[in-house]
């Protein structure tokens, strides 16, 4: 193990606690102002304005907005397609909001995701997620190497008919580091990410490199390596039919266990709530697509 790890004290991981609960704040309070013909930059602009308006002083990437299609990366190929559009929101249109504020250089970076009026499909896949959470972690305290539990989830994501979306993501990356931000400098804004925030991620990358790690987890050989100890921002990210979700949090690397940050986050309190429903028999994998196209003819029927 790398000795250069920082051993977070309770205080610490209480600020980057406080930082994602911040970020998931503003998530929810613009969720709650999206209504028909919002645009991504728009919804994008609100929670940058909000963030600063409450506490955050830097980025680690500046606000994300994506509707419709855009949820699951449709037909991107370029990182600037990533950058909030013109895109204007439509009633049933699924929505993906995603910001990575800075506070006294203490990061956080987020998913959250909804839809406008309701989409059944999205719903699924919402629900789904509980079972990446749970995996996840499982296999983070197993220590298996990265590119191995990255190859776990996309057997899940095989058994349950969905289309991995993170791999769209620069380096295909389900997860990426996150430390505190110490290096000094102007606090600006490039390509969407804070330069501070980059100068750090570089520093990681090279120092990860030289003894063999990465910072960035992936799918390739440069993931090979055991849990490395410290903070990471997970992020599935899954996809059905032009339908994407995913959810994003930190998750705590220690030098022989694991555990998410904060229980208290959106999408795990709408889990609890559906807990007494954990019963009910799975849809059986083969039928997943066939057990969403149900559930939006009832939903339409409905209507």
């Amino acid at each position: 193990m790398s000795n250069k790890q920082p051993a977070w004290a309770p205080e610490d991981l209480d600020r980057f606690r406080a930082v994602q609960q911040l970020a998931y704040r503003c998530a929810e309070a613009v969720a709650a102002t999206l209504e028909p013909g919002v645009t991504e930059k728009q919804a994008a602009q609100r929670m940058r304005h909000w963030l600063m308006e409450n506490g955050a002083d830097d980025w680690f990437h500046v606000p994300f907005a994506w509707f419709g299609d855009r949820t699951t990366f449709h037909r991107f190929r370029t990182p600037l397609q990533f950058f909030p559009t013109d895109r204007r929101l439509e009633e049933g249109m699924p929505f993906i909001l995603d910001c990575a504020p800075v506070a006294d250089g203490y990061t956080a970076d987020i998913g959250y995701a909804g839809s406008l009026g309701g989409n059944a499909v999205q719903a699924q896949i919402l629900d789904d997620l509980q079972e990446y959470r749970a995996l996840i972690l499982a296999e983070v305290r197993e220590r298996k190497p990265l590119n191995a539990i990255y190859r776990s989830v996309d057997a899940l994501i095989a058994k349950h008919g969905y289309d991995n979306r993170h791999r769209v993501y620069p380096g295909r990356v389900l997860a990426h580091q996150v430390t505190r931000l110490k290096v000094r400098g102007p606090r600006a804004i490039v390509a969407g990410f804070g330069v501070r925030s980059l100068q750090t991620l570089g520093r990681e990358l090279v120092a990860e490199r030289i003894v063999g790690r990465s910072p960035l987890w992936a799918d390739g050989k440069s993931s090979g390596h055991a849990p490395t100890p410290g903070l990471w921002a997970v992020e599935p990210h899954l996809g059905l039919r032009q339908v994407g979700a995913k959810f994003e949090e930190l998750l705590v690397v220690t030098e022989d266990d694991a555990y998410w940050l904060d229980d208290d986050l959106p999408h795990v309190r709408a889990w609890t709530a559906k807990a007494p429903a954990a019963t009910t028999p799975e849809h059986p994998t083969a039928d997943r697509a066939d057990a969403v196209s149900d559930a939006v003819t009832e939903e339409e029927s409905a209507a």
